[in-house]
């Protein structure tokens, strides 16, 4: 089974964005859906979308770990190792849809 040996990376982070991609809303791009950056708090589109711009970020920032920033997704992916996680990362997206229990 494979793991993930980048946990000593994941902080305490205030997302770039609450409206969507960072890169794509300065640019006029489309995304598919979002990923949040657990070292810095970077948000970017997936890698369905055009720009990739989550993977783009942990790549060229040494930043592995990203968090689905879709609502009531609770799940991490480590790009570098290629294995999803489940980690207690708090953010306002971990919240069930309104009316759900």
């Amino acid at each position: 089974m494979a793991a993930c040996t980048h946990l000593d990376q994941v902080r305490d982070v205030t997302p770039s964005s609450m409206e969507g991609c960072s890169e794509c809303l300065a640019t006029g791009g489309q995304w598919v859906h979002l990923r949040m950056c657990v070292t810095c708090g970077r948000v970017g589109c997936c890698d369905s979308s055009p720009n990739r711009h989550a993977s783009k970020h942990a790549a060229a920032e040494d930043h592995p770990l990203a968090s689905s920033f879709e609502p009531g997704e609770d799940w991490t992916w480590c790009y570098v190792d290629d294995v999803a996680l489940m980690i207690d990362i708090p953010h306002p997206h971990r919240l069930p849809y309104p009316g759900e229990a």
